[in-house]
């Protein structure tokens, strides 16, 4: 169970998370990313951000890219929050497939 500090510091990494992705989701044409879920460690040391990629063929190619430059996110994060928050925490991306998860159950169901 999350306390109410972690809900609050998971949604506001997840806003600015957002607003940091888009503006790398302009450089690269044809590709939406966008941020499902933040959870936060209970020590607020690690924040793992689960993304949502469309086209899901280049989700992989989209989280190993991020994980690659990930100081300079999280220097960019530390910038826009630097006010909220004492620790900037370690962010670890991941990709949430249960948008690709119900979109195969909804197939199967139909079959």
């Amino acid at each position: 169970m999350d306390s109410t500090r972690q809900n609050k510091i998971s949604r506001l990494i997840q806003k600015e998370l957002s607003d940091i992705l888009l503006k790398l989701a302009k450089e690269s044409r044809g590709i939406m990313v966008s941020v499902s879920i933040v959870r936060v460690s209970p020590d607020l040391g690690i924040a793992k951000a689960y993304l949502s990629v469309f086209p899901s063929e280049k989700g992989d190619e989209v989280v190993n890219h991020l994980n690659e430059n990930i100081k300079a996110i999280r220097f960019d994060l530390g910038n826009r929050v630097r006010h909220q928050l004492r620790v900037i925490p370690e962010i670890r991306f991941y990709l949430d497939d249960s948008l690709d998860y119900i979109e195969n159950i909804d197939k199967l169901l139909k079959e």
